[in-house]
């Protein structure tokens, strides 16, 4: 279903409170933020997801309580009020002190979704040397690019996108000669 009077979402959130960052951890609230770019109900939630309706409401009000999901109209429909539930941004920017302990259960969460991918995942993976001054503009074109997505509404495939620049945690080789 469409609903012409929901507002459209804001375009980006920092994630940067233990709320948010709870919210996001969970790989079944992962996926109803993936399926929560159009509205819908508990209900088609938990045919989309295969999950039971208590379940998802659980999720969605842990969502809601994050702001990250909110409802955009409800209608009445056999005595009882239905709503429609939404994500209240397009993308989500991950930062604060706890970005780098919850990361990865978000990665993780991301890696669920890539095993049941279909068809196959676009991956890249690449370790290279950068300059700060390289890493900025990496992050701003990166940043540019995600942004200029536009979605193709609720008839097209739904795609994650999960852009990261990292630097390895492990410590590099020694390359001095004995």
């Amino acid at each position: 279903m469409s609903v012409p009077d929901a507002p459209p979402p804001d375009e980006v959130m920092r994630v940067a409170t233990p709320e948010q960052f709870k919210a996001m951890a969970h790989p079944l609230r992962q996926r109803l933020l993936f399926a929560l770019v159009h509205p819908a109900t508990i209900s088609q939630l938990a045919t989309a997801t295969g999950s039971q309706k208590g379940n998802i409401a659980h999720h969605v009000k842990v969502l809601r309580k994050a702001g990250m999901v909110r409802v955009v109209a409800t209608r009445t429909v056999r005595g009882g009020t239905e709503q429609y539930y939404q994500r209240t941004v397009r993308r989500y920017e991950l930062g604060g002190e706890q970005a780098a302990a919850c990361t990865p259960l978000l990665v993780r969460a991301v890696a669920d979704e890539l095993a049941g991918a279909a068809p196959e995942p676009f991956l890249l993976l690449r370790n290279i040397r950068l300059t700060a001054e390289q890493v900025t503009h990496l992050t701003d074109e990166l940043t540019r690019l995600s942004t200029e997505l536009t979605d193709a509404g609720p008839d097209a495939h739904r795609y994650g996108v999960l852009l990261t620049l990292y630097r390895p945690a492990q410590p590099e080789p020694n390359t001095e000669a004995p």
